[in-house]
């Protein structure tokens, strides 16, 4: 989640490229949904912006890519109403005026052990120095 403009595609781009994907990344925007099948699992990267009603996700039939063995990212859930499947971890990007331009501000909450370990590989990839608890944040560029 996070405003127009605070880098949610371009973490989605940045997320594939440190899992191996080499190809090209493209923006959902339009499309709704990008997947990408890696050498681990499978990633589907969704945005629902332009969503014109919050059931509009499953209307397209995209409720099956919500399954237990693939990687979901979602730009813009809050689009989509309350009927999506609970989040193991949900990432707030925020633009500070404070910060430098290409820096981004996170706010990371995990959901289960998945989001958890999710948290632990942001923080030994140096994406924050502190140990994660359940609810942290940091700025990473």
């Amino acid at each position: 989640s996070g405003d127009l403009g605070t880098g949610k595609t371009t973490l989605v781009r940045e997320l594939l490229r440190a899992l191996g994907h080499r190809g090209r990344v493209a923006s959902p925007t339009y499309t709704l949904i990008e997947p990408y099948n890696l050498s681990r699992f499978d990633l589907h990267h969704f945005d629902f912006y332009r969503l014109t009603h919050p059931g509009a996700w499953r209307d397209a039939g995209f409720e099956d890519a919500f399954d237990s063995q693939t990687v979901v990212v979602v730009e813009w859930p809050e689009h989509a109403g309350d009927g999506l499947p609970a989040p193991d971890l949900h990432l707030w990007l925020s633009a500070d005026p404070g910060e430098a331009e290409d820096e981004r501000g996170f706010t990371a909450t995990a959901f289960s052990n998945r989001g958890q370990a999710c948290l632990t590989a942001l923080r030994d990839a140096g994406f924050c120095a502190t140990v994660p608890s359940p609810d942290w944040g940091c700025a990473a560029r």
